[in-house]
């Protein structure tokens, strides 16, 4: 059972009174302190607070109760029987992409991402990117709107939304998935193990630039990108037992 248990919340009004309604429930401590965190808001707001988590090389299990929109990452809100909710909570660990950006100007810039790094047009002209695979080139040319990297806990975001491949969560591999891609015309992307490097070399930068997003973060007028996974920096979440992340992936598989 964890003793030490910190809550933050979101600007969102909804998230606001929920944490008006924990704080004089439970006996909460900073965060510094904690050992488990809970969060208060939708998937945007857990994905903030896990970034902030990999930016202070913490390893805190978190316990998100949705006070969003979609919640997919999030439990149900409920106030009552907190403690044992989270001592019955199911930890999943997820590990986060690494991306090694080198931008047209020669700055470099290491970003973490728990969803997907993209890379994407930034003007009318279509992207034009060489794709390697463990340093071969696979693809000398696609012509895209963009390109995207994604993680199993990822995989139903951005990727289901560019028509990617929802990946279980203990499938250890990656799906590499074309935005709107104009050639080759018959390629619709790539599963690849984890443990795979994908280096995007930007074609003619300066006529069509690109820009790299991991999760929230965006790096404009990139050169080249090096997507690879962390596994020294592993985030756990935690999940009430009938409502595991391993479940809900597959359950989007058969949402129509």
């Amino acid at each position: 059972m964890f003793r030490k248990i910190a809550l933050v919340a979101s600007s969102a009004p909804a998230a606001i009174e929920a944490e008006a309604e924990l704080r004089p429930l439970y006996d909460f401590v900073d965060i510094g302190e904690a050992e488990l965190l809970i969060a208060l808001g939708g998937d945007g707001f857990l994905l903030h607070m896990l970034h902030q988590l990999l930016d202070q090389r913490r390893s805190l299990p978190v316990f998100g109760m949705n006070r969003g929109t979609i919640g997919f990452l999030m439990n149900e809100f409920r106030v009552e029987g907190l403690l044992d909710r989270l001592a019955a909570a199911r930890p999943y660990l997820v590990h986060p992409l690494s991306g090694d950006i080198m931008t047209v100007s020669g700055e470099r810039h290491i970003l973490p991402a728990i969803n997907e790094i993209s890379l994407l047009r930034e003007t009318r002209q279509a992207a034009k990117l060489e794709v390697m695979i463990n340093e071969r080139t696979m693809l000398e040319e696609l012509a895209c709107d963009g390109v995207l990297v994604s993680t199993p806990a990822g995989s139903t975001a951005y990727n289901l939304s560019a028509n990617g491949p929802i990946l279980p969560l203990d499938s250890a591999m990656l799906a590499l998935t074309p935005i709107s891609p104009f050639r080759p015309r018959r390629w619709r992307g790539a599963l690849v193990p984890e443990s795979t490097s994908i280096r995007f070399n930007v074609r003619e930068a300066a006529k069509r630039p690109v820009s790299a997003v991991a999760d929230q973060r965006e790096i404009r007028d990139v050169k080249t990108v090096l997507v690879t996974t962390d596994r020294s920096r592993p985030l756990t979440l935690l999940f009430d037992p009938d409502q595991g992340l391993d479940e809900r992936i597959a359950m989007e598989q058969f949402i129509v």
